[in-house]
């Protein structure tokens, strides 16, 4: 399967959400968007061209790093996210990157080596992208009897067999990125972000080994048979039918952003516990205990008053209205299923060995997750929550703190 490349503009790609979350981040709409998703990457793994989506691959490098021309001084830079600070942190020297970044030793050496040999890419514009190795980094392993280069930049460590081309030109180069958006503006401040960006007009040089996100199944391992498709299908109807019972209710929820913010904390609270079951009990008692937390906290009759009565009256919306937001779990455990099932059959593709460096060696492992585009602006994280948080709490990492 060939992947065709879609471009879509945002403001900043600084977070992006999982597509699961569409049902708390925007409503009703945002389930349409879900499905239409989920309908497209299906549509493309089954090999019809009315999938109008594109995957790329969501590396799990760190630093995320930007190099370009600035659109204002018409010097190269590189950064970091915080680029885009109220004020910026623009590096065009070693002495800007140790003024702007020297409480961060491990950082800023490696934005010294960007700064060193991204420069002869030519990069027009400004692109970011995930850094996954500088000189020193890569090292030799054995696994399962084979002689292994292998990186760690962040939780996931990478493996290349070392006697491939691929091998040869990582261990010739002094960095290794993974380029995967591109900004556009006449100022910092009104950049907008193009996911999905060529890197064929970069000029190629030993010092850097560079590539873009794309998704490629040039095998069709990827690819639903029609049985699987009409798996999938069942599967997405599902997601219909739950969002035909959550009804009005979803959108009520989601003009409440208080309650919206409360319900992802508690949803990430939950992954982190191994589970992604939500129920309205549940939140209910986790709402409850930490408003009595708050309250127990303040020193004044008058401010426990206040507080109580704003726990009172959120507990008796959410006691009312229990069966309904159980509904809005319901679909959201929905779409959960349905883009698993879509992650598994992407993560039947492998161009780069993926493990987990743990206590008792290495643990074969699936890529980060994916990311699907469209072309109505829109962008969403495939990860397996799960499977994902298991190993950022026990996997060894290899952190580069620092902004």
């Amino acid at each position: 399967m060939k992947s065709f490349r879609t471009y879509i503009t945002e403001s900043k790609n600084l977070h992006m959400e999982h597509l699961e979350d569409s049902v708390f981040n925007e409503g009703s709409s945002g389930v349409v968007d879900a499905i239409r998703f989920l309908e497209s990457v299906t549509d493309m793994l089954s090999g019809s061209s009315k999938g109008k989506v594109n995957i790329t691959v969501k590396w799990d490098g760190a630093p995320a790093v930007f190099a370009g021309t600035h659109p204002e001084t018409k010097k190269f830079f590189v950064g970091t996210k915080s680029i885009f600070n109220k004020n910026p942190k623009i590096n065009y020297t070693n002495a800007d990157i140790d003024q702007n970044h020297g409480d961060s030793p491990g950082l800023a050496s490696k934005l010294k080596t960007s700064l060193q040999y991204l420069k002869g890419l030519n990069i027009k514009g400004i692109l970011q992208g995930d850094l996954l190795f500088t000189e020193g980094d890569i090292s030799t392993t054995s696994l399962d009897g084979e002689d292994h280069i292998t990186f760690q930049p962040n939780t996931i460590t990478y493996a290349v067999p070392t006697d491939s081309k691929l091998a040869k030109q990582m261990l010739s180069a002094k960095i290794g990125v993974v380029w995967h958006t591109k900004y556009t503006g006449r100022d910092m401040e009104n950049m907008k972000a193009s996911f999905g960006p060529s890197v064929r007009s970069l000029t190629k040089t030993k010092n850097v080994w560079f590539t873009d996100a794309d998704f490629r199944d040039v095998h069709g391992s990827a690819n639903f048979t029609a049985s699987e498709v009409k798996e999938m299908t069942k599967t997405i109807n599902m997601v219909k039918s739950s969002f035909r019972k959550a009804g009005r209710f979803v959108d009520e929820l989601y003009k409440n952003t208080k309650l919206i913010a409360e319900l992802k904390i508690y949803g990430n609270s939950k992954v982190k516990e191994g589970s992604t079951d939500l129920s309205a009990a549940e939140f209910t008692n986790y709402v409850n205990n930490k408003m009595q937390t708050s309250i127990d906290k303040l020193k004044s009759a008058a401010g426990k008053s206040r507080k109580q009565s704003e726990k009172d009256k959120l507990l008796g919306y959410l006691t009312k209205n229990s069966r309904k937001l159980d509904l809005v779990f319901n679909l959201h455990a929905a779409l959960t299923t349905a883009k698993l099932k879509v992650l598994r059959q992407l993560q039947k593709v492998k161009s780069i060995g993926t493990f987990i460096k743990t206590n008792n060696g290495y643990e074969v492992t699936a890529p980060e997750g994916f990311v699907a585009i469209d072309q109505t602006n829109k962008a969403l994280k495939l990860v397996d929550r799960l499977e994902f948080s298991r190993q950022n709490f026990t996997a060894s990492k290899n952190w580069i703190k620092g902004e």
